[in-house]
């Protein structure tokens, strides 16, 4: 089995942090957000891992050859332009050999779930096998929504009005496959905003085989926004638990209050409390006498001497600063 992951998309909504590096790379306490679903797909003894990039993002790939610590061979393909996932899995087709997991780089799920999704694929011979979850029907036209009658999949609508979503169980952004879909994905024709939708093919596999299934989830953790980012951060800092460690010299009398990380090359000033819950990128100042709780702090950003702040994501840029702390 292979496993692909689509990291070519922009993170618009991530801007200004995604002006510098891709939506992919967008740090979660110590690991690209990428890397960590990659992680996911690696868990499940892939043979090979598959990386979807743009042909402007020129840290992705150093980064997952070298630095994502895969024992497994990584291989990359250039999506030239950002056509849909249809399109992108498209340009993956030669390589493809066999089934495959599909995931888009910023959805999480738990590692129970991955593991079922691959098991109930296997043990009811599907030709699709959906990650899916329940949703507030005023949430549909975001997403895919399916008809679910268990264990089978009977339709799928991607983004549809809530008036006409068929039901309340969405279908999240991660695929297992057998290689029959591949042979549907010439008959996708351009949606209605210029993508080729892989729902469509999907919907085409329901048709022609019947056997989609799908496994349900009651959570994921996905990355829209600076609020999704900080609250994905603060997760993984509460998973290390007592963690606290930093790469870079401090003054002596800077405290840290567990769990924190801080990279090499962050300038901390004296007097600063750091924690609990807050990670910083390297290149980041901290001025003295900070306060820094509930925060994270992005490469080469900077803290103003005595400020205090508590559920924020600090950018070189304008800080992003979420409505209300996760």
């Amino acid at each position: 089995m292979q496993g692909v992951l689509l990291a070519a998309g922009k993170g618009t909504r991530l801007q200004p942090l995604t002006l510098a590096r891709s939506k992919a790379m967008a740090p979660v306490a110590g690991r690209p957000l990428g890397v960590r679903v990659a992680d996911l797909l690696v868990a499940q003894r892939i043979d090979e891992l598959i990386v979807v990039v743009s042909p402007s993002d020129e840290e992705i790939c150093p980064y997952f050859a070298t630095q994502a610590n895969f024992e497994i061979p990584v291989r990359f393909v250039v999506q030239e332009e950002r056509k849909g996932m249809a399109h992108a899995l498209g340009l993956v087709a030669p390589l493809l050999q066999g089934d495959f997991i599909l995931s888009a780089c910023d959805n999480l799920v738990t590692l129970a779930h991955m593991r079922e999704l691959v098991a109930t694929h296997r043990e009811q011979e599907a030709a699709a096998t959906l990650s899916l979850m329940p949703i507030d029907v005023s949430e549909a036209s975001k997403t895919g929504v399916v008809v679910w009658e268990p264990p089978f999949v009977r339709r799928i609508v991607e983004k549809p009005r809530p008036e006409e979503a068929p039901s309340n169980i969405s279908s999240l952004p991660l695929y297992v496959f057998a290689p029959a879909i591949l042979d549907l994905l010439p008959l996708v024709q351009p949606s209605a905003r210029g993508e080729y939708e892989l729902q469509d093919a999907i919907q085409g596999l329901i048709e022609r085989s019947g056997r989609v299934t799908g496994v349900l989830t009651p959570a994921r953790k996905q990355v829209t926004n600076a609020a999704d980012l900080l609250a994905i951060n603060l997760h993984y800092l509460d998973e290390a638990d007592n963690e606290q460690h930093s790469d870079s010299p401090l003054p002596d009398d800077v405290q840290l209050v567990a769990p924190v990380v801080v990279e090499a090359g962050v300038t901390i000033g004296p007097g600063c409390t750091i924690g609990p819950r807050v990670y910083i990128e390297r290149g980041a100042v901290i001025g003295a006498g900070a306060r820094l709780a509930d925060t994270l702090v992005i490469r080469e950003a900077e803290v103003a001497a005595g400020q205090q702040l508590s559920g924020e994501v600090i950018a070189p840029l304008p800080a992003l600063a979420p409505k209300s702390n996760p």
